[in-house]
């Protein structure tokens, strides 16, 4: 099969695209044939050696698979051609992939593979960061830091969803719009603006933030923090900005605010439960339209290095789909 493959630690340049064998299905596992996959940030820190954890060399990045079974185990409720999506530890950037049984699921009829692609990882991880985490409920005001981001994006969606009043911070003045038609109440750049957390904090009103959820860290993480009304929540899902953050415990004292943090993979592993609840949420978000994964950028499987190096170049809005299959019988998604 065809794959893209990370012999060494380093750029997306210096993945390839090779023929493989097959992967091999354990005790309890599902085989996906594989039609479409998402760049995720969390690749890019994979594929260069940074990551919690590393494979072993060589290996296949690809954090999910949407795409068809291929084969199931007895007992596991698929059937060969269920259209499905999958969350993966790596693999996905493949024509076959492997993946827990316990961690696929089907998908809704009018769901392509591409928006499930699109959505696993991503909206995943906002939905757990904001409503297990953060615990946002309807009413309370939420600030989304990165909101033009894949994660940041469905932060704003979601958040419109739960009901909250939602205020996104961007990188730069054209995901402004972007972010007030994904749902955000008000949306504001930071990028040469000096006043930018007098405007959060204006929009916010008296109250303040109740929860900021942040995948960005970096210089404004300070800033961003001092939006936090009492008993605010500071929830911190990853740091795209390169800088990890040290926060004054003094700063979480005197307004009762607390810091969080948010973990895809440790869901996975302590609570999955909890995950296949957010999923299964998430689905009827989409079929309610609620939610709907912004799509801006669909390329072949061989051009997976071009879409990771716009991923870490943060000139990606939204999400990055690769369309390992032809996917022409479902039509276009976005």
């Amino acid at each position: 099969m065809r794959a893209i493959v990370c012999a060494a630690w380093g750029e997306p340049e210096e993945l390839s695209l090779q023929d493989v064998a097959e992967p091999v299905p354990g005790a309890g596992d599902v085989t996906i044939d594989v039609h479409a996959c998402s760049a995720n940030f969390a690749d890019l820190l994979m594929i260069g050696g940074t990551y919690q954890t590393r494979p072993a060399l060589p290996f296949i990045p690809g954090l999910e698979a949407a795409g068809q079974i291929a084969s199931a185990p007895a007992g596991s409720g698929f059937q060969a051609g269920d259209r499905v999506v999958a969350f993966l530890w790596y693999g996905g950037f493949a024509e076959h992939a492997v993946a827990a049984a316990a961690e696929t699921f089907l998908l809704p009829q009018d769901m392509s593979f591409e928006i499930a692609a699109a959505l696993t990882s991503a909206y995943t991880s906002a939905d757990l960061a904001l409503r297990r985490s953060g615990q946002l409920t309807a009413s309370e005001t939420l600030l989304i830091m990165g909101a033009g981001g894949g994660v940041g994006l469905a932060a704003v969606q979601i958040g419109k969803a739960i009901g909250a009043r939602v205020i996104a911070l961007v990188s730069s003045p054209d995901r402004v719009e972007l972010a007030r038609q994904a749902g955000a109440d008000h949306a504001f750049c930071h990028q040469h603006n000096d006043e930018w957390k007098a405007q959060v904090l204006g929009a916010a009103g008296p109250g303040g933030v109740n929860v900021c959820i942040d995948p960005v860290g970096g210089p404004l993480f300070d800033s961003a923090l001092s939006t936090l009304g009492w008993g605010g929540r500071y929830v911190l899902v990853g740091f795209a900005a390169g800088q990890v953050q040290q926060i004054p415990a003094n700063r979480l004292l005197v307004k009762h605010r607390a810091a969080l943090g948010c973990s895809l993979r440790y869901f996975r592993r302590f609570a999955p439960a909890m995950l296949r609840q957010s999923v299964e949420q998430l689905f009827e978000w989409y079929q309610q339209r609620k939610i709907v994964p912004l799509i801006s950028a669909r390329l072949p499987l061989s051009q997976t290095p071009k879409g990771l190096r716009a991923l870490a170049d943060r000139r990606v809005v939204g999400k990055v789909v690769i369309a390992v299959r032809d996917l022409g019988q479902e039509g276009s998604s976005s």
